[in-house]
This record gives structure tokens, C-alpha cells and sequence, in this order.
């Protein structure tokens, strides 16, 4: 089978803030005014976002994966300036992008915040058979069929308190997502789920924590998964989710538009090249990122995984007695 090549990159947190009446910064958005100004003002850079995009349009993936924070403090004009941007990266059927917290900073009307992006997240909902863009906050899981590959989409972005960046998926959308990952599994395809915050414990501090990370990881034991794709921590991240057919590879990438700063790491995006062997799928990844003069991506690595076909297909029930 013809391999297919995927890019991921997350957390672009585009900026400059714009311009905001008082009306708007008296709740959450106040305390993450300061956070920007203060502090990730100078560290997220529009210049190393752009290089970011240039230089991945120029590897030609088959499809760009974006696993959320395109905003910061969830202003409506931060949605519309994220809308223009979505349209430099690529359009709607070669894009897909989930929300993270960022995205959900504040309680924000569905028709002002996401729907601005909602092209970008079409998809199979539930059992229905056309793709269909989301229409609410909750409106996830969703399914993309690429070629040999299928993303799942899901959403973690629900607002939190002052000072806390955790998420949550919530049992409606885990039960929907074990019911697509069965159906995707019996297909034998690649599934790539896609959540902004990572999940498994220690990923990130309790306060930022997907707090349903449990109930996830029993959903993905059951129904199964290739690989997950997280944002969020603003660092590489290689981490396992054991299952009963083999372990599902779990991988993070730092902040799209970030240069080094303390213990997070630099601009990095991943390609993700997919094959399918005769029992098992071969999953090459190149890693590229900002080099040190901060004036162009380089490569910086690789790795190759070998998953077993066996967890694209359900038990035998001999097996699972």
C-alpha cells in the first residue's frame, strides 16, 4: 500500500493579543492579559510561526494536523485573526485542527469562537455517513478518513477557573469515541486520535492535567488506537498507553511559535510517514525544528515505529477468553 505522509504541529498561540474593551478582560481573560504581556509576549513569535508554515508547505504532507491553542485568551477577534491565519496554512480538506484550552479560555458563544474554524473540523459524527462541520462546543468526536489513515478528533477544551489550563472530555464523548475507534478497528485502518492535552499521568501538572486521563486510556485498552497526538505541554514527548494488543504511541510536540525558553523547548513540527506492511504498520517520523539562529528549520532526528497490524483488529473472542 502507497504510504501517506501526515504533519503535526500544535499550541501556535497566535499573537499580538488585539486590542480589548474592559468589558471583555473582566473574568479569566485579565489574569492571562498579564501572563502574555509579562512573559509569553517574548516568547511566542510570529516570525518563527511563519518560518514553521513556510517550511512545511515546502515537505508537502498529504494532510497538516493542528492539536489546538491557535488563541490565547479566547477574545472574538483572536477567532476571526486565527480564521485568516488557518487559510496561510492550507484550506479545509487538506487541514484538520481540534481545540485546546486556549481555545475555551472563557465561556464564549459557539457561533463567535469555533465556528470560525468549524471547516477545519469536519467529520464523520456519530453514525452518520457525510462529513459534516461541528455545530456546538460538544459536538465531538469526528472522524477523517485519509486514505489508509482515519483521525479522530476530540475535544478537551472546556473553561476552567482563573490560573487552571486543565480539560476534560466527559462521558458522552468518551462512550461515542470507544463506538467510533470499535467501527475503525474493524475496518483495519490507522487510527490517530487527536486530543490537545496528553494523556496519561505525569504529562503535565495536575492544574493543567486532562482530568479524565483514566477513563481515556481504559477507552483506548478496549477499543484500540495506533497512535495519539497531543499539544499542550509545550515539549517532545514520547509515551505509551498500554493495551492488551501492544502499546498505542502517545507524542507531543512543543508550541508552534515558541523560541527556547527555560525547560520548554523550541519551534518543532513532526512528519508522520505511514506504511502498511504485511502484518504490521511501519510508522516513520521526521522531526524538524527551528535551528539555533532562529532564522530557518532544520531536521532534527528520527525515529521508526513498528505497530502490529493485530491492533487495527478486534480480539478473537479465543484470545480475549
Amino acid at each position: 500500500m502507497t504510504g501517506y505522509t501526515l504533519a503535526h504541529f500544535s499550541d501556535p498561540h497566535l499573537g499580538p493579543l488585539p486590542a480589548a474593551g474592559w468589558r471583555e478582560m473582566v473574568n479569566k481573560r485579565l489574569s492571562g492579559f498579564f501572563s502574555w504581556s509579562r512573559n509569553r509576549v517574548h516568547i511566542h513569535k510570529p516570525a518563527v510561526l511563519k518560518l514553521l508554515v513556510d517550511d512545511l508547505r515546502a515537505q508537502a504532507p498529504d494532510h497538516i494536523t493542528i492539536t489546538g491553542d491557535l488563541v490565547n485568551i479566547s477574545l472574538p477577534a483572536e477567532f476571526a485573526a486565527a480564521a485568516d491565519w488557518l487559510k496561510t496554512v492550507g484550506n479545509s480538506d487538506n487541514v484538520t485542527i481540534i481545540p485546546g484550552n486556549h481555545d475555551a479560555y472563557v465561556d464564549m458563544p459557539f457561533a463567535q469562537s469555533l465556528a470560525k474554524w468549524a471547516d477545519y473540523m469536519k467529520g464523520v459524527r456519530g453514525l452518520d455517513a457525510a462529513e459534516t462541520p461541528p455545530t456546538a462546543h460538544d459536538d465531538f468526536p469526528f472522524i477523517r478518513r485519509l486514505g489508509p489513515i482515519a483521525l479522530i478528533g476530540t475535544s478537551t477544551a472546556v473553561p476552567m477557573p482563573p490560573f487552571i489550563a486543565a480539560g476534560r472530555l466527559g462521558p458522552n464523548q468518551l462512550g461515542r469515541l470507544r463506538d467510533q475507534l470499535k467501527r475503525l478497528g474493524a475496518e483495519g485502518v490507522f487510527r490517530i486520535v487527536l486530543i490537545h492535552h496528553p494523556p496519561f499521568g505525569g504529562g503535565a501538572y495536575k492544574r493543567k492535567s486532562l482530568l479524565d486521563a483514566a477513563s481515556f486510556q481504559d477507552v483506548l485498552a478496549e477499543a484500540g488506537a495506533e497512535l495519539v497526538l497531543h499539544g499542550h505541554t509545550h515539549v517532545s514527548g514520547l509515551g505509551r498507553i498500554p493495551t492488551k494488543q501492544g502499546p498505542i504511541p502517545v507524542i507531543g510536540v512543543p508550541s508552534a511559535s515558541a523560541i527556547a525558553a527555560g525547560h520548554k523547548d523550541p519551534s518543532r513540527y513532526h512528519l508522520y510517514r505511514i506504511r502498511r506492511l504485511t502484518d504490521s504498520w511501519q510508522l516513520d517520523i521526521d522531526i524538524r525544528g527551528l535551528n539555533p539562529q532562529q532564522d530557518a528549520f532544520e531536521p532534527q532526528g528520527s525515529m521508526a515505529l513498528t505497530i502490529p497490524l493485530i491492533s487495527s483488529r478486534p480480539v478473537p473472542a479465543e484470545a480475549a477468553a
